[in-house]
């Protein structure tokens, strides 16, 4: 690890020497944000009545935000898109290419980047070294991803915003409806990783100075 002082929860992680250089490691965790998101994304629940799954991707975007600060971490979900996008199979269910990245969920991917950089925002100025205020950014992370992902659903979908009848199909019972209560668990462990990882680097620094 380098000798400077730790900004993130990635500063924290020792590298071979080679990652010294600042530019090699900044695209060796860019990289390592974008297949972790494309990892979580293979956990899914395909549900008949939204083009949308449930997957892990929420839970990997946020906390990547946390772990890399914000401009690697948006780095790592542009990249991620794009890789899926030029057909590796990155998005749910090992799918890939251009329909896939510009479908449905086109809003999503958007978010993900704009909800990853403003927690890395966040993280890089110290907002995640306790779970209240890491359980925040979370939440805002995910409020993002939603407003990103519905307004694309109902552009996509030609469907209103939101519908009192329940019978009348709408971006948000679409794509926001079904994922509160998973989105809410997955923000509760993502909001833990960082400070917990932040407890765990005091301790040892602590007892070290001892």
């Amino acid at each position: 690890m380098s000798n400077a002082v730790p900004v993130v929860l990635a500063d924290l992680v020792p590298t071979p020497r080679i990652l010294d250089n600042r530019w090699v490691r900044d695209i060796t965790l860019v990289a390592g944000g974008a297949l972790f998101t494309a990892l979580a994304a293979q956990f899914v629940i395909h549900l008949g009545f939204t083009p949308v799954p449930i997957t892990g991707q929420t839970f990997a975007v946020l906390t990547v935000g946390s772990v890399l600060g914000s401009r690697r971490a948006a780095a790592s979900q542009a990249v991620y898109w794009l890789l899926g996008m030029i057909g590796l199979p990155f998005y749910a269910s090992g799918t890939s290419g251009w329909t896939k990245a510009t479908g449905s969920s086109f809003g999503y991917f958007i978010g993900f980047i704009v909800a990853a950089g403003l927690i890395g925002y966040i993280a890089d100025r110290r907002g995640d070294r306790n779970y209240v205020n890491s359980f925040a950014a979370m939440t805002l992370g995910t409020v993002v991803i939603y407003i990103f992902g519905a307004l694309w659903l109902a552009h996509w979908g030609n469907w209103p915003l939101y519908a009192k009848d329940p019978a009348v199909n709408n971006a948000i019972s679409k794509g926001v409806s079904p994922f509160l209560v998973g989105d809410l668990l997955k923000m509760m462990l993502a909001a833990a990783v960082a400070p917990l990882g932040w407890a765990a680097f005091n301790s040892k620094h602590s007892h070290d100075n001892d």
